[in-house]
């Protein structure tokens, strides 16, 4: 091994949190793979220096290259470790053939390799797959289907339908999706292109408030985008353009053992999580860990990093299992590790929070009959968004006082807590909502409130309205035309302080982070013309409107931290 790579490695090892580790090792760049179609992948192969026996292979399948950073933080750190490391790039990636068009093929190719390496006389059969976000996609287009079954997967912050948290309940994630237009448009442009600078953030925000918006890709990526001429052109409800990016419905009993690092202001949370409870009732072994992180934030990259080795280790070579119980959750502000043995925790249950007149939130629901709270949505003026789960900083809780002092944006709120509340689990909104256009969205949040009146978010969720669906099983449209609607929140471990409040936001939206709904038929992408929509937010005692939050009972205690 090079002295600089050495030096390298250590330096790594320390800003990843890992013991220090020095195997050395050797790396072959540029080993070709034909695939089924004849397009030829490219990927290096990492191998133990001195070792001539077959050993098992990790493989990393990636959109965001070999060399370079990638290879240094991901690849890298397993075989100064002793793994043999197979880290590939993706169609139409990094010298890869074809063209990248995401979450397409990556099936197809991913099978097509697990076969090529069982092939190699350096290759012992066994192979384990390993990364995160995209990469854990490329996981989950492999592991239900291969043939033997892999050896391990560590499927970090990803989801087996990982495009659906780009239309989260029809609306179309819109800041997200165009940050990572930028990012895979510009990423083999040198690092210039990968770390957003000012004036790409201002060309960012510039683009998201054009209209129409199928052309934004040009704007942050200099050239169009497959991604983002699919995104827009397949947002409407039941395209089936994304059918083949979709693993939710494969058998799980075929998945080898589970790995998972995510966080709570994740993006993909809510799908993974459903994912993790899938994979535990087929009878699957899984573990999962969910921190206090934005997805990508360095201390969640440490976390990853340090449970992929330990799980490679146990699963390829024998090392000791993971301690603790298999879920692993950071209660928010309480700064402490809880540990159970399934998702969601048995312990919680379900309180239910109503909203009442005049902007008041309690245990009890409206006895009588009141008017509606109502607001006015106006897509020219769209209800600004704040923190939550991003892609890029900022992110996660952020004061939310001046949307709340919009005249679109309705709150209700408790008088401050006798005592600390412990929220873990699933989080649910049952509102009853009229609306003057049939196309309009749903936004719920729940804030806690400082006893100085800051009100900092703690989870929320959106749901679009629109002909096509509604009515449903969960959508009930009602004689009164008011439609009986349920929202999912992200779930979330949270601890709210006694003596503070929760307050519960309703409005029309929250822009850039989802696309506004203009109160068209319009799609999305082509939308130009604005049209308002008032909205009546009922909570008399024929309409029960509530948050259903997730309350620990008894004392929490402490575990030891992943």
């Amino acid at each position: 091994m090079h002295p600089l790579s050495r030096i390298t490695g250590t330096t790594v090892d320390r800003v990843l949190g890992l013991p220090a580790a020095a195997v050395p090792y050797v790396v072959r760049r540029d080993v070709a793979v034909a695939m089924p179609d004849g397009v030829v992948l490219l990927g290096d192969h990492y191998r133990p220096a001195g070792i001539s026996r077959p050993l098992p292979a990790v493989l990393i399948r990636s959109p965001y290259g070999r060399a370079g950073l990638a290879g240094i933080l991901v690849a890298a750190p397993l075989a100064r470790r002793g793994f043999q490391v197979f880290m590939q790039s993706t169609r139409g990636t990094f010298g890869s053939g074809g063209q990248f068009r995401p979450f397409t093929t990556e099936q197809e190719d991913g099978l097509a390799t697990v076969a090529w390496l069982r092939d190699q006389p350096w290759c012992d059969g066994q192979v384990s797959m390993t990364g995160a976000s995209y990469l854990g996609h490329t996981q989950w287009a492999v592991a239900p289907y291969a043939d033997p079954p892999l050896r391990s997967v560590s499927l970090n912050i990803t989801a087996a339908n990982m495009h659906a948290a780009f239309y989260q309940h029809g609306v179309p994630n819109v800041k997200n999706a165009l940050n990572w237009t930028g990012l895979i448009g510009r990423q083999e442009r040198g690092l210039a292109g990968v770390i957003p600078s000012p004036w790409q953030m201002a060309r960012m925000r510039r683009a998201l408030r054009k209209t129409p918006l199928q052309a934004a890709d040009v704007d942050v990526a200099g050239a169009p985008v497959a991604f983002w001429r699919d995104f827009v052109q397949h947002a409407g409800p039941g395209d089936g353009f994304w059918a083949a990016a979709d693993h939710g419905g494969a058998d799980l009993t075929r998945l080898p053992p589970v790995s998972m690092v995510t966080g709570w202001w994740d993006l993909f949370l809510p799908l993974q999580l459903r994912d993790y409870a899938g994979i535990r009732a087929a009878g699957v072994t899984a573990r999962i860990i969910v921190g206090p992180w934005l997805h990508g934030e360095p201390a969640e990259v440490r976390a990853i990093a340090r449970q992929d080795i330990a799980w490679l280790d146990h699963q390829l070579r024998g090392g000791p299992a993971p301690p603790g119980p298999p879920v692993r959750l950071f209660l928010q502000q309480a700064g402490i590790w809880l540990g159970f043995d399934q998702w969601p925790p048995p312990a919680a249950a379900v309180t239910a929070y109503y909203l009442r007149a005049p902007g008041r939130l309690g245990r009890d629901a409206e006895p009588g009959d009141v008017p509606p709270a109502t607001f006015v949505y106006d897509p020219a003026d769209p209800t600004p968004s704040a923190g939550g789960p991003l892609l890029q900083p900022p992110g996660k809780q952020v004061d939310n006082r001046a949307i709340e002092a919009r005249p679109d944006v309705l709150t209700y709120t408790t008088d401050p807590l006798p005592a600390a509340l412990e929220l873990v689990g699933p989080v649910t909104a049952r509102v009853h909502v009229r609306t003057s256009q049939p196309y309009a969205d749903v936004f719920v949040r729940v804030c806690d409130v400082d006893a100085n009146g800051v009100s900092r978010n703690i989870t929320d969720g959106i749901r679009r309205l629109d002909p096509l669906t509604v009515p449903a099983p969960d959508a009930r449209l009602g004689d009164d035309g008011v439609v009986a609607l349920e929202v999912e929140l992200y779930p979330t471990a949270y601890r709210v302080r006694a003596g503070h409040r929760l307050r519960v936001q309703v409005s029309g939206g929250a822009f850039p982070r989802f696309a506004r709904n203009f109160g068209t038929a319009e799609p999305f992408g082509a939308a130009t013309r604005t049209v308002r929509c008032r909205f009546e937010i009922h909570h008399d005692s024929r309409h029960p409107a509530c948050v259903l939050l997730p309350v620990l009972a008894g004392p929490v205690t402490a575990g030891n931290s992943p």
